[in-house]
């Protein structure tokens, strides 16, 4: 298949399932440069997040399939070894793929095998502290080719001093000539061991241009920048690399959306999308909802955290790396100077939140659950143990769906509830969240609010039953699924109660309800194992089981699960 080809399959796939388009679209030559010089079943080629891996899908087996894309039994979005051989692990988080890599040239070594190992990763997925961790490690492990697909974005626009330093290495307009000169006579020639011996004299020349010669440092050869969509510059490239005897790495600078022009106009928009309609990039019909007017969680938490911080000047707001995905944009625009873009580096961005909150400003962390469990330490270690002011904000908590177990924001309730000083709380709606910051920014120790993707759901009342009346069960529910706990109340006579606070929870009304003669069922857009269900000890625990999920639709998963207004319903009535 050609570069057009592909890309054609991968906009016409996405436009009806959806999925990660931009980053895909970029890093197609890279895949095809990839697909041709290693043996993709054999050599382990190592994808950091797998946004950027929908072409080597196609390329390596999965053209057929690849219409199922993130539907229930089909392919997954990202790689996975179960899967495909050629897929040579699972890849959804960034930052992690050279330290991967490594593992991989290290057992090379120790069993004598013989293949090629190759790690493929963003400039910002370079900026993570566990990429700096690998890199200071890479010498002793053994030979790596790390391709470096810098296309100068995250999922916003890349931030910080290794961002600019990139810039530089492509900008430099001497080097730039050098390197220009270098890859017409390759090609001119078509000798690979010539363009081999021109790279080596391009290395003393950058050490000339180029105080900074970076990776060098690290005991990499340098091969770049090189045109990340001139498929013969790609592999000659690649080439070169395989016959060097220490670990290489290739600068490949790309356009992401490339191809599709609403994603090059727009790539951040064009991260992540759902189906739509035409090469305009409208949406579709049935993507088109009459509840649209109503407000996203993230969109209810930017506009509460705005509204509060102009009344407050000590509140600033941290995201990494996902400025809009987290609701922040129009922080961002507002408080420039009170917004912190700390890039795809979690860690860093919790402990940067500590001191900010030790020197009296009021710290709000915007994160996905799921990439909070990156910086779980950071946490306890430098927000609890001194039970400091910072407001972790929990945006996709309960989340599943079509990118499957590696976005699965399941874990954050297990994982926060054992950690001492520190209140987790979960809003029903848009004023909720906006009370629930204010009584976080009120408190002198740290706070998580968690809430979920999506359009907030509408409430049967504006309050739910607090424990009155002669019902058998009282339904004790987090306030993202009080919706659904309303109707199963209908069904089932229940009790409805707003857990308003997982921790500290309102054990007074618990014991009262025991007291009654009421049974408990928890209600958690969470993992049921360690979560909130087991805090109260309720007599039944609705949540999502002790296994990774498979990807699908939520409904699916939900029925799977036995999640449903219906199933939850029928059995609390077969519990009496």
């Amino acid at each position: 298949m050609t570069a057009k080809e592909i890309r054609e399959k991968i906009v016409d796939t996405v436009s009806k399932r959806g999925g990660h388009l931009a980053s895909s679209l970029g890093a197609v030559e890279i895949a095809m440069a990839l697909a041709e010089e290693f043996d993709a079943a054999h050599d382990r080629i190592v994808w950091d997040v797998g946004h950027q891996a929908y072409a080597w899908k196609i390329l390596t087996g999965r053209a057929e399939r690849f219409g199922t894309l993130r539907q229930l039994d089909g392919i997954s979005g990202f790689p996975n070894p179960a899967e495909s051989p050629c897929d040579a692990a699972v890849a959804g988080h960034a930052g992690v793929a050279l330290s991967v890599a490594e593992g991989y040239a290290a057992a090379r070594k120790l069993t004598g095998e013989d293949y090629h190992v190759v790690a493929v990763t963003g400039d910002s997925s370079l900026v993570n502290g566990t990429s700096f961790e690998a890199l200071n490690n890479c010498a002793g492990a053994g030979k790596v080719i790390l391709v470096l697909n810098d296309n100068g974005m995250s999922i916003s626009k890349s931030s910080g001093s290794f961002s600019r330093f990139l810039g530089r290495l492509i900008a430099g307009a001497r080097y730039n000539r050098v390197k220009n000169a270098a890859r017409r006579m390759g090609r001119a020639m078509r000798l690979y061991f010539l363009y081999g011996i021109v790279h080596r004299f391009k290395a003393r020349v950058k050490s000339w241009f180029l105080a900074d010669a970076f990776f060098e440092q690290f005991g990499f050869r340098y091969l770049g920048p090189v045109d990340g969509h001139d498929l013969a510059a790609i592999r000659t490239a690649l080439a070169v690399a395989k016959e060097e005897s220490r670990s290489v790495i290739v600068h490949v600078v790309t356009k992401k959306g490339k191809g599709f022009k609403p994603a090059e106009h727009d790539p951040t928009r064009w991260h992540g999308v759902g189906p739509f309609a035409d090469a305009a990039g409208e949406p579709s019909a049935k993507e088109s909802k009459p509840d649209a007017a109503r407000k996203t969680w993230s969109e209810a938490f930017g506009d509460a955290l705005c509204e509060l911080a102009r009344a407050d000047k000590r509140i600033v707001a941290l995201t990494a790396g996902m400025k809009d995905g987290t609701g922040l944009g129009r922080f961002a625009e507002e408080f420039p100077d009170r917004f912190f873009d700390a890039g795809i580096a979690e860690g860093h961005m919790v402990a940067f939140a500590a001191g900010l909150a030790a020197a009296g400003l009021r710290p709000v962390v915007a994160v996905y659950s799921t990439f909070l469990q990156r910086a779980v330490d950071q946490v306890m270690h430098d927000v609890c143990i001194s039970s400091l002011p910072v407001v972790i904000c929990i945006d996709r908590a309960g989340a599943v769906g079509e990118d499957g177990a590696t976005h699965q924001g399941l874990y954050d309730i297990p994982m926060l509830r054992c950690l001492p000083n520190l209140a987790i709380a979960t809003p029903k709606d848009a004023a909720d969240m906006k009370a629930l910051l204010a009584e976080a920014f009120a408190r002198n120790a740290p706070t998580a609010i968690r809430y979920p993707r999506g359009r907030i759901e509408p409430l049967a009342g504006d309050a739910p039953a607090q424990g009155a009346g002669k019902a058998k069960w009282a339904i004790w529910s987090t306030g993202d699924w009080l919706w659904k706990a309303q109707a199963v109340a209908a069904k089932t006579g229940a009790q409805v109660v707003h857990a308003r606070y997982l921790k500290p929870f309102d054990n007074g009304l618990l014991k009262r309800q025991r007291a009654g003669g009421m049974k408990i069922a928890s209600l958690e857009n969470g993992a049921v194992a360690g979560g909130f269900g087991e805090a109260i000890g309720a007599d039944l625990k609705f949540g999502w089981p002790d296994s990774f999920l498979r990807h699908g639709k939520v409904s699916e998963l939900e029925r799977l699960a036995g999640l449903d207004v219906d199933s939850i319903a029928e059995r609390i009535l077969s519990h009496g």
